[in-house]
């Protein structure tokens, strides 16, 4: 099975950033980002960065590196994590919204089994984190649109790891522990979404 990582955003990203400035989202996506590949290859998969470039690279970009190494390596043998940060408001105060979440495209679809295997994973490395669901459709993860998930053609995911509007997830995401946790949570869900096939 190939993994492959998107680290979301780059430094020429608008906006992306706490609302004091000190934190820059694709600093922390990639500083996960890596810290995972590097984890996966560590256990012998073959795990990737579709963008390490720190650049913001256009979706239509990274959904063509993925679909690419999907048609090379097979699609039912490839998957996409895309990392983020999570925000609200309009980015100039702290907000109360906080936890971490996981997305997928509309409808049931592989993707599905991957987000539940993050979200059981996320469970166990976040314990003081509030954990993000929506359970209309009797799984965890959340349904949208997002052109990652929409125009890959392997299964992917997108998650959010914490609200950078708020001060408490931002202290957490801010810290070696928290960005090792959230490091942690991905290399273990997506080791147990490998154990089912």
């Amino acid at each position: 099975m190939t993994i492959l990582i998107d680290p979301g955003h780059g430094r020429n990203t608008a906006g992306k950033r706490s609302p004091d400035g000190r934190f820059l989202e694709y600093r922390f996506n990639r500083q996960v980002s890596n810290l995972i590949v590097a984890d996966l290859l560590d256990k012998g998969h073959d795990a990737r960065l579709i963008v390490p470039e720190e650049t913001d690279i256009p979706l239509l970009e990274r959904c063509n590196r993925a679909n690419a190494i999907a048609y090379t390596e097979g699609i039912n043998k490839t998957i996409l994590v895309s990392i983020h940060a999570n925000a609200f408001g309009d980015g100039h105060e702290w907000t109360k919204p906080s936890g971490w979440s996981v997305y997928t495209s509309k409808g049931r679809t592989k993707s599905d089994n991957l987000a539940t295997c993050l979200a059981e994973a996320a469970k166990k490395y976040l314990p003081n984190m509030k954990l993000r669901a929506d359970f209309s459709d009797g799984d965890v993860d959340y349904e949208e649109s997002f052109f990652i998930l929409r125009r890959t053609l392997c299964p992917a995911v997108l998650t959010e790891n914490g609200f950078y509007t708020n001060e408490d997830d931002l202290r957490f995401m801010e810290s070696q522990t928290g960005i090792r946790a959230i490091a942690d949570l991905h290399v273990e869900g997506i080791t147990e979404y490998l154990l089912s096939f």
